[in-house]
This record gives C-alpha cells, sequence and structure tokens, in this order.
C-alpha cells in the first residue's frame, strides 16, 4: 500500500521533482565518468610508457571524490529538504487524518528510493556516454591516436558509484525520519505562513554597509594584484579574507540598498509590478544572502579554476619545445663551499660512462657580482632583473652550436652575444640592444653582436630560465667564479631506447638510497633531466589539473545551480497566496509571469556577475602566473569555460522558471 501511495506522489509531484532529479542525474553522471577513467582506452595505452602518470591521474581523481561525495551528499540533502519543507501542508494532511509520523515517514523513505533508482539509472546511461567523450579529451591531452577506438564501461566506476550515492540516499533517509519525527501538525499545516525578518530596519545602514563592502573587495583586487599567486606573502592570504568578507557584505546590504535606490526613484518603483519583483526580492536575499554568498564564491573558483587550468596547460605545452633544445642534460650547480666544482670529474666519480655514439658537450657557467638591472637599466622596475647575469665561454657555446647542429660563430676581442628567452625579461632586452651599440660590464664596454636577443636554453629543463647569458671570448673569465657546471646530449639514431634508458637513470648514481656510499664531498650532486622525461612529466601534471578542475568546477557549478533553483522554487511555494492576491487585484497572468521570469532572471544573475567580476581580476592574476612557464593567452580556455558554464546555467534557469511558473500557475486557474 505504501508503495503505491509512494508511487502516486511520485508521478502526482513530477514537476515538483524536476529539479531534484535533474540534480541527482547530473552529479551522478559527473560522478561516474570521472571514476571510469582507469577503464578508457587512452590511459590504457600510455599505461607502457607512461604508467606513473596515468596512476598519479587516477589516485588524484579517486582522492577528489571523496570530497565530491560530501558537496553532493549535503547538496542532495538540501534537495530533499527544499521538496519535504514545500510538501508540509500535505503531510500535515496524512497526520490530521491519524497517520502516525512513522508510516509518513515511510512514504518519504520509498519516493526517496523511487527517485534515487531513477535518477541513479539514467546518470549512469548520462554517464557511459559522457566517458566516452571524456575518453576522447584523454586522448587529446595524452596525444594517444583513437583510430581504434571502442566502446567502455568500468565495472568499477558503477560501484563505486553505486556505493557513494547509496550512502549518500541513506543519509537522507534518515533526515527525513528525523524531520519528520520533529514536526508537529500545527508547523506542518501554517509551514508557508511565516514571513521573512528583515535584519536591519533603517535602510541607510544597508547603503552604509554596501559602500564598505565595496572598498573591502576593492581592497583584496588592489592587494592580489601586487603581491600575485604568492602564498609566501602574508598579504596573499589577507586578499582572500577581504575579497570573502567583502562578498558577504556586499549580498548582506544588495537587498536593502537596491530597496533603498529604486524606492527614491518612484517611476521605476511604481511601474507595473515592479515594487512586487523589488519585494520579493528583497525577501529572499535578505534571508539568503549567506548561500548566495558563498554560491559567488563557488562559481568564481569554478571560473577561475577551469580558464587557468586549461591556460596553464597550453602555457606549459607551447614553451617545452624551447626549454628542451637537447635529448638530456645534466647539471652540477656550484656554491662557494663545494669541493667538486666540475661535471666530468663528478661523472667519472660516480663510474657513470656515456652511451656509444651519443655526441655531448661540457660547459662551465660564470658569475660576478653584476645583476641584470646593472645591465639593462631598462629593467630595474621587473622583478626579475635583480637576478644574476651568466656568462658563458665561446669556445663552450660553439659546441652546443655543434650539438644543435647549427653554424659556428666568432667574436671579436671586444664582442660579446647576448641570450635571453625569458618571456618576462626579452622585451627589456630586446629595446636595449636595439637601442644601444655597447654594454658596460665591470667598467668595460664591449660591443654588441647581435641586436636581438638569442632565444636558447643553455640546458634541457621543464622551463625557459636564460634570463640573461652572456657569451664572451675564453680569455675574458680570469675573474668569474663558476656557478654551474653542465653537459648536453643528443642521442644517437640507432640507441635511442637505449640512450634514453641510460640518462634517465643518471640521477640513481646520485641517490643516497640506491648508492649507499656515496659521498657528496668527493662526488659532488648532479641532476639530469631528460627531453622524454620532461614531456612525460608535464603531461602527468597539466592532465592532472585539468581533470581536478573539470571535476570541481562541473560539481561547484552544478551545486550552486542547484540550491539558487530550490531557493527560487521554495519561494514560489511560500508566496502563493501573494501571486493569487496580485490576481485578484487585476493584475494579467502574463504580467504575472513576467514578474517571475525578472525575479528568476536577477536571482540568478546576481552572484554570476560579481563572481565573473572576480573572476576577471582573479584570472589576470593566474595569468601573471602562468607565463613565467611560457607564453599565456586564457581567450581559448575561458571561451570554453563560458561555452560550459552558459549551458548548465541556462538548463537551471530554463528548468527553475518553468517549475516556478508551474507552481503559481495551478494556483492562478
Amino acid at each position: 500500500m505504501y508503495f503505491n501511495i509512494a508511487l502516486k506522489n511520485v508521478k502526482k509531484s513530477f514537476k515538483d521533482y524536476t529539479i531534484y532529479f535533474l540534480t541527482l542525474t547530473l552529479a551522478v553522471c559527473v560522478f561516474y565518468s570521472f571514476n571510469s577513467i582507469e577503464s578508457q582506452k587512452a590511459l590504457i595505452e600510455i599505461s607502457s610508457s607512461g604508467k606513473e602518470v596515468s596512476e598519479l591521474l587516477i589516485k588524484v581523481i579517486s582522492g577528489i571524490s571523496v570530497f565530491i561525495s560530501f558537496i553532493l551528499g549535503g547538496l542532495i540533502v538540501y534537495a530533499n529538504n527544499f521538496l519535504v519543507k514545500k510538501r508540509k501542508k500535505e503531510l500535515g494532511i496524512y497526520m490530521t487524518l491519524g497517520m502516525e509520523k512513522n508510516k509518513i515517514s515511510n512514504i518519504l523513505v520509498l519516493e526517496t528510493l523511487i527517485v534515487a533508482l531513477f535518477s541513479l539509472v539514467t546518470g549512469i546511461v548520462l554517464g557511459v556516454f559522457a566517458s566516452q567523450i571524456l575518453s576522447l579529451l584523454v586522448a587529446n591531452l595524452f596525444d594517444v591516436s583513437m583510430n581504434e577506438y571502442r566502446f567502455s564501461f568500468s565495472i568499477i566506476a558503477l560501484n563505486k558509484t553505486i556505493y557513494n550515492f547509496g550512502i549518500m540516499f541513506l543519509l537522507v533517509i534518515i533526515f527525513n525520519k528525523f524531520m519528520i519525527s520533529k514536526y508537529k501538525i500545527i508547523d506542518l499545516l501554517t509551514g508557508g505562513r511565516k514571513n521573512e525578518n528583515i535584519k536591519i530596519k533603517n535602510p541607510l545602514l544597508y547603503l552604509i554597509i554596501f559602500i564598505i563592502s565595496l572598498l573591502v573587495i576593492f581592497s583584496a583586487y588592489s592587494i592580489i594584484n601586487k603581491v600575485g599567486l604568492n602564498p609566501n606573502n602574508s598579504k596573499f592570504y589577507l586578499s582572500i579574507l577581504f575579497g570573502v568578507i567583502g562578498t558577504f557584505l556586499f549580498f548582506f546590504s544588495l537587498s536593502g540598498f537596491i530597496l533603498f535606490v529604486i524606492k527614491n526613484n518612484k517611476t521605476i518603483y511604481f511601474n507595473k509590478l515592479n515594487i512586487f519583483v523589488v519585494k520579493q526580492l528583497n525577501s529572499k536575499i535578505n534571508t539568503n544572502f549567506m548561500s548566495i554568498s558563498t554560491i559567488c564564491l563557488m562559481l568564481f573558483l569554478t571560473i577561475s579554476i577551469l580558464s587557468s587550468g586549461l591556460g596553464f596547460k597550453n602555457s606549459v605545452e607551447s614553451s617545452l619545445k624551447d626549454a628542451t633544445p637537447f635529448d638530456a642534460s645534466a647539471v652540477l650547480y656550484v656554491y662557494e663551499e663545494d669541493k667538486v666544482k666540475d661535471i666530468k670529474l663528478s661523472l667519472e666519480r660516480v663510474g657513470f660512462e656515456f652511451g656509444e655514439n651519443d655526441k655531448y658537450a661540457f660547459f662551465n657557467e660564470y658569475k660576478d657580482e653584476n645583476t641584470i638591472a646593472d645591465l639593462i637599466p631598462t629593467t630595474k622596475e621587473n622583478k626579475f632583473s635583480s637576478n644574476k647575469a651568466r656568462y658563458i665561454k665561446l669556445t663552450d657555446y660553439n659546441n652546443m652550436l655543434d650539438l644543435l647542429g647549427k653554424e659556428r660563430v666568432s667574436l671579436n676581442e671586444d664582442e660579446i652575444l647576448v641570450l635571453s628567452n625569458f618571456d618576462k625579461l626579452k622585451n627589456d632586452i630586446n629595446d636595449f640592444l636595439k637601442n644601444n651599440n655597447v654594454i658596460n660590464i665591470n667598467n668595460k664596454e664591449y660591443k654588441l653582436k647581435n641586436n636581438k636577443a638569442i632565444e636558447l636554453n643553455l640546458t634541457t629543463e621543464p622551463l625557459k630560465n636564460n634570463f640573461l647569458t652572456i657569451v664572451m671570448n675564453d680569455n675574458l673569465f680570469d675573474n668569474k667564479e663558476v656557478s654551474l657546471s653542465a653537459v648536453n646530449i643528443q642521442y644517437s639514431k640507432n640507441n635511442f631506447k637505449e640512450s634514453e634508458k641510460l640518462y634517465s637513470s643518471l640521477n640513481d648514481y646520485y641517490d643516497s638510497i640506491k648508492n649507499v656510499n656515496i659521498d657528496y664531498d668527493y662526488t659532488g650532486f648532479v641532476i639530469g633531466d631528460t627531453r622524454e622525461g620532461i614531456y612525460s612529466e608535464s603531461k602527468g601534471m597539466t592532465t592532472t589539473i585539468i581533470f581536478v578542475g573539470i571535476y570541481l568546477g562541473i560539481v561547484f557549478l552544478i551545486s550552486s545551480m542547484a540550491i539558487l533553483a530550490i531557493q527560487q522554487l521554495s519561494e514560489a511555494s511560500d508566496s502563493i497566496d501573494r501571486y493569487v492576491s496580485l490576481k485578484r487585484i487585476g493584475a494579467s497572468e502574463n504580467d504575472i509571469y513576467k514578474t517571475i521570469f525578472t525575479q528568476t532572471l536577477v536571482y540568478f544573475s546576481l552572484p554570476i556577475i560579481l563572481a565573473i567580476i572576480h573572476s576577471i581580476v582573479g584570472i589576470n592574476v593566474a595569468n601573471e602566473f602562468i607565463s613565467l612557464y611560457g607564453k599565456s593567452s586564457i581567450l581559448n580556455s575561458s571561451l570554453i569555460t563560458a561555452f560550459l558554464f552558459m549551458i548548465i546555467y541556462l538548463v537551471y534557469f530554463i528548468a527553475t522558471y518553468i517549475g516556478y511558473k508551474n507552481i503559481i500557475k495551478v494556483k492562478l486557474k
């Protein structure tokens, strides 16, 4: 009997369950599709050459899924609370007719199970298809061919999804039973008649708080623009605190501010049903400012994470080619107290031997007291100009050119070459070279051989890090101390795999765990990198960042839109009598529906607009950080984010408007 009642209730209230069902379905779809990643062909294909990368991605996604479960669990409980609240009067009638609370809660349990089962099945079906699209994205990120594409289904992801959402629905059932046990008949029958309290009666106080909120937000913008993404600076955390406080103050004062401004403009205030719309918005924003502020911050994180994540990937990948000119490099960083200052000697002492037919060239890097700002005056305002200038011998530079298959160069006694490929300094250096023929180094003038910086990384590394390097004749290095000793290697084409394996294991020679008898005072400490290894690590890092960003971003977006939708539909249920009164005093149904559309649009737009403004500042700061890794342009990633954002936004907005309209329409007939 209870099952039949529950089934009839679900059918009868299907329109009321639309947002709930939509949210559950999307949540299940996203959860399944991301947790199915380990069964996708792209990761299977790279398992032999990039096993560590794929394992890292799977572990991170699994870990994030635990956090996601808590978010979605809270969202489901919140959405369920709306449904119970909306049906208080119905439940009160059941109780009035003599039905016991336990039996009422059993009906709710069955209704929850019916909707849960329906949304779980639908979400998994959609998730299976979404995971195929995700597989194409994985293939694109890892450069894996999908010529032999095959449809995949993950039993592991299915079990995870059923297990996690099973726990969530169990919590909902417990929550429902607890709520019903606490309700009294009078609470159920009059639950929708309570008016919202106005927190501050003087509208001028709202105006003052609104102005303060703007000042706090702009202070946060100013601080973060100065310090950038620097967690080591305490002002970085101060900017976050100001941003959060400013956002909460903004929405706390917004309803009173809007009411104050519009009330003083009689033309707008008394035009058609504007007075009703303003009062409705004032009531809801005033009541829900905490949740709206949280939604705004979640949307800000969503936009920033998605845009910056994709921008970071593009930036890193665009710079890798220039950052890795050699197949492999090994570097010995030299400090004043070090006993070993030559990498060739270090490699000999640990017993390392180069591969047969591999080409290699040693070089030393030197320094003096000059910073870049001392040599290139135009860079004094640049924070990177405080780095030391570096010097290398002409012979060593020509040996590098030989490895790269480029033509050797010659210098007169008083000539130098200038090298730089660091984007934050390159333009300033080029301006100097273009407008000057000589440069003063330690009170001696040298002619500039080139009028544009030569862009070359001296070693293969993950980043372009040649701030400023000066190539000089060998006899000019008597008073300069070695700061770095390195070797660059180009593999023999016939032994590429063997060479890659050899130089990838170079760090093992200096590993105190694998080489327990090593004495660093005797051997020094060398760090090796290969181009293949750097590319693989870069793929793993950027792909993990992107997947976590997309995963969190979509969940935050769904959660934010769902909460806004639920709050609007809850407001519709509470305001039915007000709309009936509007109809009685002569308002047409079309005018009433226009007020619903305006309300919904404004309510959805307010947190989004401020989130977008926050994001513009945040993305700009992130872009400055990302540009350290290479050329940074977040236009494409921002467009992708905006497209994804708008799809989910429109789905929830339209569903909310239709749901709101249907709730009111029934009572207007």
